[in-house]
């Protein structure tokens, strides 16, 4: 056998792995655009190609490492309770004006998500890390039967070790105190740092620890949530990680976010989301539901639907109560997302909306954390730049808020970014407002966030060097992988 014969044997065996993965690929029953960018990918660069496709890109939607977040007896009582709510929103005639204008969208989630809608809420929203650490501390310092955390960040610096002190001194005193981050998010959590609370009474999970030989089927796929419940009473939820760059700042600028803290009805959807996720990542089933769902007495009518997504659910949920809520829009669309890589579906919704009209506004961080969703991000500009889009660019900082309000009667503060890992791979959570004096304060703050931006002019940009349309074109390439 000579050198021609055994390269041709290898370019066999090329081509043989490089269809191989491609079948798996195909198999995998994906999003089309998805599947299309990692065949390029493993055609271009085969085995790496093929690592990274193991790694990042495979379906776990419904997969067995999912099937143990689900709980029979809260999936019933939430299918009984979401169906008397679908029944009641189709038949009833509400005062509330919010609910009647949404009774779609409120349906949609009911049946998808088994979101249950809460009329009785006091909703108060926070547009910086600092008055939202100083609400939490002073929240969690009141505790006296039980405080549940999830987040996706957990740092261990200044706000950090603060919480978790707090946390100490209240597992010590008989409060049950339970914490879930996430693996990948909360890299930097030291052994000695999580031992410490644990050898206070703090019972802390890891969410998917990413540790070889699991880190195939788990690296891709991140609670990236952030859950507050504190005596079944009190909750919080928004895009707030617990970490000091909220509070501090970087050398980008402010860290701007928005969070919700929220006190009434819905702390109950809070609760389940956390419950759900606890008996993943513990296995314990918290069954006491006189203790971690106590009656709660609010007066006052704010409607909220608590929503939650992610590869253990059967639909993109968030996804399809942003595309209703977009496809019905009459007069405006504001969006504030610190990454702007939407799937095909909502692109064309928003470029719609604005050809038809539609005052659509799309505010995003001139400066980002990530280089190549940084890049991947603007490559979408132009495009909507020719259909009509307002986009500006935030210059004070970093914006990491993920917001959309809607014709001054629909909002919704939460943890999915306007992504396809958002929509697709990460679990999520958001908080949908059917409130017109919260969305009209959220609207405000928008207002506020445009003054420190720039409105990206058509023709400036198309301007721009040609070396950085180069570089949006590769990373858009990227883009549904991202």
């Amino acid at each position: 056998m000579d050198i021609t014969d055994i390269k041709v044997i290898l370019i066999i065996l090329y081509l043989i792995f490089v269809i191989l993965n491609i079948l798996i690929i195909i198999r995998d029953k994906r999003d089309s655009v998805k599947a299309l960018a990692w065949i390029t990918v493993i055609a271009l660069i085969p085995v790496i190609g093929f690592i990274l496709y193991i790694l990042f890109g495979r379906n776990h939607r419904k997969e067995k490492i999912f099937n143990i977040k689900e709980s029979a007896d809260i999936e019933i009582l939430l299918e009984t309770l979401s169906a008397k709510q679908i029944y009641d929103i189709q038949n009833k005639t509400f005062n509330i004006k919010e609910i009647s204008e949404n009774r779609d969208i409120i349906t949609l989630l009911l049946n998808s998500n088994k979101s249950l809608l809460s009329v009785r809420n006091h909703v108060k929203i926070f547009n910086n890390g600092k008055e939202t650490f100083e609400d939490i501390i002073a929240d969690l310092k009141k505790a006296r039967s039980f405080i549940h955390l999830e987040y996706y960040i957990f740092e261990k610096d200044k706000i950090g070790k603060g919480i978790a002190e707090i946390l100490i001194d209240k597992a010590r005193a008989g409060v049950e105190v339970r914490l879930i981050y996430d693996d990948v998010g909360s890299w930097g959590l030291n052994t000695r740092f999580l031992r410490k609370m644990r050898d206070a009474g703090v019972k802390v999970k890891c969410f998917m620890p990413v540790v070889f030989p699991w880190l195939t089927s788990k690296i891709n796929y991140r609670n990236h949530r952030k859950i507050i419940v504190i005596d079944g009473k009190v909750g919080y939820t928004g895009g707030i990680n617990i970490a000091q760059r909220y509070i501090d700042g970087t050398k980008m600028g402010i860290w701007r976010d928005t969070h919700l803290r929220i006190e009434g009805e819905a702390i109950e959807s809070l609760q389940v989301i956390f419950i759900t996720d606890w008996h993943f990542v513990s296995g314990e089933k918290l069954r006491d539901s006189e203790r971690y769902f106590p009656q709660t007495y609010v007066d006052v009518e704010t409607p909220v639907q608590i929503a939650s997504s992610g590869p253990d659910s059967d639909w993109a949920c968030i996804m399809q109560a942003f595309f209703a809520a977009i496809t019905k829009a009459k007069k405006h669309i504001y969006i504030s997302t610190p990454y702007f890589l939407p799937n095909e579906a909502i692109l064309t919704a928003i470029k719609v909306a604005s050809l038809s009209g539609v005052d659509v506004r799309i505010l995003i961080p001139e400066k980002s954390d990530s280089k190549i969703v940084h890049w991947a991000t603007r490559s979408y500009i132009l495009e909507l730049l020719e259909a009509k889009v307002k986009v500006y660019l935030y210059r004070k900082g970093f914006n990491h808020s993920k917001i959309i309000m809607i014709d001054g009667m629909f909002s919704s503060v939460g943890t999915a970014n306007m992504d396809i890992r958002s929509f697709e791979d990460n679990f999520e959570i958001t908080a949908i407002l059917y409130d017109s004096e919260l969305t009209h304060e959220l609207e405000r703050q928008f207002r506020s966030d445009l003054n420190d931006s720039v409105l990206v002019k058509k023709e400036e940009w198309e301007k721009r060097p040609v070396i950085y349309s180069i570089g949006e074109s590769f990373a858009s390439l990227l883009s549904p992988l991202l």
